[in-house]
């Protein structure tokens, strides 16, 4: 029978014990939220994940934790408590998947290491996010992701030709993260299906960054020096016209990126018809990559002198129109109030019980034409109930009397 869930129900039947915080572990585990896992977040009554409180509202789940928590379930549980400790190892035992982000050490001072979580339940997927490895000199060390970014190398290579290191703007370190564990779960998970054993999974923040650095390395290996920063241009090396370009308007965001590859030169001889500039074509002084990067300033100068009189949209139109790559720099507002992503459901409108109507992005794979559907966060604690009465048959009057001795929230 074909599916009509837009991927919601690919895991359907898959219990997911979510121990994360914060931002690497709850994308993966929210990744699996949106193939259709039952995935309940286990968090401290007295607060939750410190991420509901980054905006400092009281009661008010913060943009933060709705945008990384989307179609999850909690249960507040006190982990200091022995009885709450073991609800979440009769939870942990029921498991297909657990993922932690805790701090070294701190799961296993828990009493919920991979040894101990992974006796009771054999078949368990058992997940760990690190900022470094188990045998690192720093595995000892918190990281977040900025640190992850500078450890992991891509911040050495982001930044102006000759100026500082600076940190990529997107959190490839804790997002970054968590798509690769997200991706090895899934993996760990099929191969279950026919062995029936589970797995213990480590990934650490700062060996996943490695793995967005696999083109530096290339070009460290071609050149035998460290791969350079390459401010707008492409780290593996580029041929101008090759950045960003302003175009009207001169907001901080008003340039359009053009990209003439090495590979292709009809990019160029395409470019020099659109700018006007045809009677270039055959001159020695520009037909080769090699020639142009000699005389950089003066192809910058020409192709800018073009943008400067287009919005970065009509540029990007009517240069990609011409088969030439091209991309207006798009903020976070336009990217948001540019209708045709809710249309394509790429980024959809929840209604947050607290917060109301909440657009965020969703996952960007279309199953059968569609993404699969968003629902909103959950509030502190609020499948308490639900979740104890199916994972782990406790009556109503058993969830009373935890909730009565403060074992849940």
């Amino acid at each position: 029978m074909a599916s009509n869930s837009f991927g919601g129900d690919c895991l359907s039947g898959i219990r997911v014990l979510d121990m994360t915080q914060f931002e690497a572990g709850p994308s993966c585990t929210e990744t699996l939220a949106w193939l259709g896992a039952e995935v309940v977040k286990v968090e401290n009554p007295k607060g939750g994940d410190p991420g509901r409180s980054l905006g400092g509202k009281p009661d008010v789940d913060d943009p933060y934790f709705l945008e990384f928590n989307a179609n999850k379930k909690s249960v507040s549980v006190n982990l200091k408590d022995p009885r709450g400790l073991r609800l979440v190892k009769d939870m942990a035992a029921k498991a297909d998947v657990m993922v932690e982000n805790f701090a070294p050490g701190a799961i296993e001072r828990l009493g919920l290491g991979a040894d101990v979580v992974r006796a009771l339940n054999p078949a368990i997927v058992y997940c760990q996010v690190k900022g470094f490895g188990e045998g690192s000199p720093y595995e000892k060390n918190l990281a977040f992701d900025m640190i992850a970014q500078a450890c992991g190398g891509p911040m050495s290579i982001t930044g102006e030709l000759d100026g500082r290191p600076l940190k990529p703007g997107p959190s490839l370190g804790d997002t970054g993260t968590g798509m690769l564990l997200a991706i090895s779960i899934l993996g760990a998970l099929f191969r279950r299906a026919s062995t029936g054993q589970g797995d213990h999974l480590q990934v650490a923040m700062q060996d996943a960054m490695l793995h967005y650095m696999r083109i530096a390395f290339a070009m460290q290996a071609r050149t035998g020096r460290a791969a350079p920063r390459a401010a707008d241009s492409s780290v593996s090396g580029g041929n101008p016209p090759m950045g960003t370009y302003p175009s009207q308007g001169g907001g901080p965001n008003d340039f359009v990126y053009v990209y003439t590859s090495r590979a292709n030169p009809e990019h160029w001889r395409r470019l020099l018809a659109v700018i006007g500039r045809e009677d270039l074509v055959d001159d020695p002084r520009y037909a080769t990559p090699a020639a142009r990067a000699e005389r950089k300033q003066e192809v910058d100068a020409m192709v800018a002198d073009w943008t400067r009189q287009h919005s970065k949209h009509a540029a990007m139109e009517i240069i990609g129109a011409a088969g030439i790559p091209a991309g207006a720099v798009l903020d976070t507002m336009e990217l948001h109030t540019d209708p045709t992503f809710e249309a394509r459901g790429i980024m959809q409108t929840i209604d947050h019980p607290v917060v109301g109507p909440f657009k965020m992005v969703g996952w960007p794979v279309r199953f059968s034409g569609r993404p699969p559907p968003v629902r909103p966060a959950p509030l502190l604690g609020v499948n308490n109930d639900e979740v104890l009465a199916n994972w782990l048959g406790l009556a109503a009057d058993q969830v009373s009397a935890l909730r009565s001795d403060k074992i849940i929230g």
